[in-house]
């Protein structure tokens, strides 16, 4: 049972994860691989608006994705661009990225080999996964700016979407302990974490929503909490 508390901490990580950019035309867009083909359909209404002149996908496959996109998450958001409007000349894809580094580092290794010249670029991942890709993208690539966006939709109706509550709430714990350990680990930069979400974190924590968290060599969570 998920309690009105629960909700209300939920919500508070669900809005810490979007960065609130407005989105501005950009050298590239980079659709980061995942489960959710909402990316490639954020890319495409991107494009479409005149947002970047170009699209990459990134991303092989995953546990998670492997039967629902066999030939690999980039390809599959390729066909659905494609099959959206967009020409071929206007998508690359980076088939080999098996993390959000990886997604960044081979994105921007991909451009640097077919020339072309990168001064920004408009970041598109899954809702709550804005923060953690723009921290990414800051830490490896921080010679040119980085315009977050994803589909825009609350986070009752991105619930809805994925059919199952519980695993959306653990992706979003799990994606915020992300943002407090990954820095000391060199993988993205530090940012500030507010009171009132590490308290909302903490509480869903206690909750058992914890099926997405990082775990230690003997099982345990492990934790960076700051304030």
């Amino acid at each position: 049972m998920i309690s009105t508390q629960d909700w209300a901490d939920t919500q508070r990580l669900w809005d810490y994860h979007q960065m609130g950019h407005t989105t501005r035309p950009c050298s590239v867009a980079i659709g980061l691989g995942s489960h959710d083909l909402g990316v490639a359909d954020a890319a495409v209404d991107l494009y479409k608006r005149g947002m970047a002149p170009l699209l990459v996908f990134t991303g092989a496959t995953s546990p998670t994705t492997r039967e629902r996109m066999p030939r690999g998450e980039a390809v599959h958001y390729q066909e659905r661009a494609i099959e959206l409007g967009v020409p071929a000349s206007a998508v690359l894809v980076e088939p080999q990225a098996r993390n959000t580094g990886e997604n960044i580092r081979f994105s921007r290794d991909l451009l640097n080999e077919a020339g072309i010249a990168v001064s920004s670029v408009l970041l598109i991942s899954k809702p709550y996964e804005e923060r953690r890709s723009y921290a990414t993208a800051r830490k490896l690539w921080p010679g040119v700016e980085i315009v977050s966006a994803s589909s825009p939709m609350t986070l009752r109706e991105y619930v809805d979407s994925i059919g199952d509550a519980r695993l959306v709430i653990d992706m979003l714990v799990g994606a915020l302990q992300r943002l407090l350990v990954y820095p000391q680990q060199g993988f993205m930069i530090s940012q500030r974490v507010p009171a009132d979400v590490i308290d909302a974190y903490e509480r869903l924590c206690r909750g058992g929503f914890t099926s997405r968290l990082l775990r230690d060599e003997e099982g345990h969570v492990r934790s960076q909490t700051r304030r």
